[in-house]
């Protein structure tokens, strides 16, 4: 019965509403199906490293994230270009193959490009993780980003899929070893890029579940499946890291032409 009511959400998309500062008005908010989020504000706590640990403020509950802003002596262009990363069931900020979203986040930061790692209110609640992650792409908007990519893991998988196809702030995605359940809205990601990241030994999510997610999408997408590789992808960790710092921007650039 979860599932069903589940589906008729997601079959009664609303769309992301436009937001007009970081300290948003009183009943701006982000919506998924009839479910809606409040975004009142951003709370600065801390600075170390050129990365801030900020909340985000909504109705429903503070969402904890750490921004990486672009670097000042970035070009312009590059500026304009953001990533909102998520993770699995459990939430955090760190990703799989032993922080690998941090380490992604430096690197593109060092090109000028804006990152917001993000941490669920309800982690494996997955209405209200699409909620929060749609409130970091109308915070990443705000700051000046044009162009948003968004990245998840396993349960993090359908959220972004999900989050894209009623985002139209969102220009590419990916989901990594992904879990199959929420992705139904998988073809309403099209025109926009998919990166669809597996490991063939994958015995929590079968690379199946990425295979499947890959058939129903439309172009433009690829799918990278590396064999010898569990659900972390904790093997292949540079060579995951090298593809995102290359393809993202890449697909973001073009996206802004």
């Amino acid at each position: 019965m979860q599932r069903q009511v589940l589906a008729a959400w997601i079959a009664a998309i609303a769309v992301l509403l436009p937001l007009k500062s970081v300290m948003a008005a009183e009943g701006e908010k982000v919506a998924f199906g009839r479910e809606t989020l409040r975004w009142t504000g951003a709370a600065r706590e801390s600075e170390a490293n050129n990365v801030v640990a900020l909340r985000l403020q909504t109705d429903r509950g503070d969402v904890v994230t750490h921004y990486h802003p672009p670097r000042g002596d970035a070009a312009a262009e590059s500026k304009k270009l953001g990533v909102v990363w998520v993770g699995g069931a459990g939430g955090g900020l760190d990703g799989p193959a032993r922080g690998l979203y941090p380490a992604a986040c430096e690197q593109l930061q060092a090109r000028g490009i804006a990152g917001l790692r993000l941490h669920y209110r309800k982690p494996n609640h997955l209405v209200e993780c699409i909620l929060d992650t749609l409130a970091g792409v109308a915070f990443l908007v705000k700051e000046g980003v044009t162009e948003v990519a968004i990245v998840g893991h396993s349960f993090g998988g359908a959220v972004v899929i999900s989050a894209a196809a009623v985002s139209p702030h969102v220009k590419a995605v990916v989901p990594m070893s992904s879990q199959t359940y929420g992705t139904d809205l998988t073809p309403k990601v099209a025109p926009r890029p998919m990166l669809l990241i597996h490991g063939m030994n994958d015995d929590v999510l079968s690379p199946m579940c990425s295979r499947q997610i890959y058939a129903a999408a439309g172009e433009p997408k690829e799918i990278k499946l590396y064999p010898g590789t569990g659900h972390g992808l904790d093997e292949v960790r540079q060579e995951v890291l090298d593809l995102l710092v290359r393809w993202i921007p890449e697909k973001l650039a073009r996206a802004g032409r």
